[in-house]
């Protein structure tokens, strides 16, 4: 049912978000050697910058943990050649070694998912964020919007985009590094955005500025916004020591 909403305006990008799902302490390690030491510098050589990379909070007490690797991309039709270039780099296919042939009775996850994203026309660009503290504090808060319908999916990208909730993040600095649609993905209709902060204690400031914001209370009490959300996920993540931001 995809369709872009906006064909004309700047460039809007793709992004290849993958979550890596596994279980154990020896499945991390070996996804964080290949992502570390093989897959970024593979991209890098491929012009592929601001990867980023990014681990759930949640994950030291969840069954399921999660490795969520955010691939900026210019053109969609990348998200098939990628992996067919990647296999033409020999030092890729030597560090990942232990990644790329492992047996099939010791995987290195569980399971991969993959999404392709294309960029709000209002958001058009990747922005890394601008934060002063140390990396080891940034909170990086990713949300997935799920709507019930097609019609209140746009709706919803409408309200973000026209209706001003971009804008809005915007003034009240939120760090936004992208805003997209989902294009491909397992819970559709839905769209997906990702803000960041200097640490948890921020995070929580800035939400509780937003919910008592004035132009925001105006927003979301508009009829024709109403319902346009089904179900809300929020994952607080800090990034890899090696993720490019």
């Amino acid at each position: 049912f995809y369709k872009p909403l906006h064909a004309a305006g700047p460039i809007r990008e793709f992004y290849e978000l993958t979550l890596y799902h596994f279980s154990s302490a020896d499945q991390e390690r070996v996804i964080d050697h290949y992502l570390e030491k093989a897959l970024l510098p593979a991209l890098h050589k491929l012009k592929i910058k601001e990867v980023g990379i990014f681990k759930p909070l949640a994950n030291d007490t969840a069954r399921d943990k999660l490795i969520y690797v955010l691939v900026p991309l210019r053109k969609a039709e990348q998200i098939a050649s990628l992996p067919i270039q990647l296999l033409k780099d020999k030092q890729y296919l030597l560090a990942g070694k232990e990644y790329l042939e492992a047996p099939y009775n010791s995987a290195p996850y569980q399971r991969i998912e993959r999404m392709l994203l294309h960029a709000f026309p209002l958001a058009p660009q990747m922005k890394l964020p601008t934060l002063g503290s140390p990396k080891t504090e940034h909170i990086y808060e990713f949300r997935s919007y799920e709507s019930a319908t097609e019609q209140l999916y746009r709706n919803k990208v409408k309200m973000f985009n026209e209706g001003g909730e971009i804008a809005l993040f915007k003034r009240l600095q939120f760090n936004a590094i992208f805003y997209a649609e989902v294009i491909t993905g397992g819970r559709m209709p839905n769209l997906v955005y990702m803000t960041s902060f200097e640490n948890m204690e921020e995070r929580d400031k800035h939400w509780k500025t937003f919910v008592d914001d004035t132009e925001w209370k105006k927003l979301s009490s508009m009829p024709e916004y109403k319902n346009n959300v089904s179900k809300a996920d929020i994952i607080l993540m800090k990034a890899t020591a090696y993720s490019d931001y």
